[in-house]
């Protein structure tokens, strides 16, 4: 494997290995409940609760890879890129660019 100089180049080899979908339904559950715990947590004033963001969000994710996908997460090998790939997957997700 390369090293990547930009994200803009591992983003392409971000999304190859995701190409099952239901690694990409999990990515995108786990990321939703990112969401809702970090809201949660700033609204009811519970920053306690924020140890569970990265447990629902890496641990839906690894379980798409680990079992659909059949490979080893990239956050092991690039955890700066593979954080911003997930966010813009998620995104590309939410317009449509990428179904799941």
């Amino acid at each position: 494997m390369s090293a990547f100089t930009s994200f803009r180049d591992f983003y392409p080899y971000y999304l190859d290995e995701h190409r099952d979908r239901r690694c990409r339904r999990l990515h995108f559950v786990g990321s939703s409940l990112v969401v809702l715990i970090v809201v949660l947590a700033l609204l009811m004033g519970r920053p306690g609760l924020l140890w569970l963001a990265p447990v629902a969000g890496y641990g839906f994710a690894w379980v798409g890879h680990f079992v659909f996908e059949k490979n080893r997460p990239a956050t092991f090998r690039h955890p700066l890129y593979s954080l911003m790939g997930d966010w813009v997957m998620y995104g590309d997700i939410l317009r449509g660019k990428i179904r799941l």
